[in-house]
């Protein structure tokens, strides 16, 4: 069982229609099984649909949308990427603005594949080094950054990985990186399950009196 090394972070996953599923899902699962509490961001309410390559994958259930959400409410950012998904992201100005304030208060951010784009479009790669898929290095290099063919980038407060086949390397960066920076200004809420075992055995104490009754009988 994995140690609760993220418990009282609150990471925003900023994600819609198109995201690489794997992207997404083991790294949500991977920083809830560390005790993060974690959202999906996106830009329309209701569910966002995966892709696995170029099929379609499952649904996910959007927590808040990149209207409404405020950075200042999370201490870690994960773009996933995907062909689709941050192409869409990056043509939307609350997106763009929502990264930007997020670098400028200094919170880690971690992104893969084609997710770097996110960051181009908001102008913050500019003499940053970042991993990503090898389709986009030129608009990383275009636009001041510098692209590295390594399976995981660390550069101050971000982590780039280049693909899927790098996502061993991708979670440990990500959780090494979010452990460092997050500041932990979001508690987590104890779920006990004490609570529930007992709720259960008094409804079960009650089921059972009136049969012991009947019997008695």
């Amino acid at each position: 069982m994995a140690r609760k090394t993220l418990r009282g972070i609150r990471v925003g996953v900023l994600a819609t229609d198109g995201f690489e599923q794997v992207e997404l899902t083991l790294p949500v699962r991977a920083l809830r099984k560390r005790g993060a509490q974690v959202d999906i961001i996106s830009l329309h309410k209701g569910h966002i649909r995966g892709m696995n390559l170029l099929w379609p994958g499952k649904k996910v259930p959007v927590d808040e949308t990149v209207h409404k959400a405020r950075p200042k409410d999370f201490d870690a950012l994960l773009i996933p990427g995907g062909f689709v998904n941050p192409d869409s992201l990056r043509q939307s100005e609350d997106v763009l603005d929502f990264v930007r304030e997020f670098d400028r208060h200094g919170r880690p951010i971690a992104t893969l594949c084609h997710g770097p784009w996110v960051l181009v479009s908001a102008g913050l790669a500019s003499g940053r080094k970042l991993a990503s898929w090898p389709g986009i290095k030129d608009d990383i290099r275009n636009a001041g950054g510098q692209w590295m063919d390594e399976p995981g980038v660390r550069d101050d407060r971000w982590f780039s990985s280049r693909s899927p086949l790098d996502m061993r390397h991708f979670i440990k960066g990500m959780v090494q990186l979010f452990e460092e920076f997050a500041p932990r200004n979001h508690p987590v809420e104890k779920r006990s399950r004490w609570g529930r075992w007992l709720f259960a055995a008094v409804l079960g104490l009650v089921a059972i009196r009136p049969a012991r009754a009947a019997l008695a009988r």
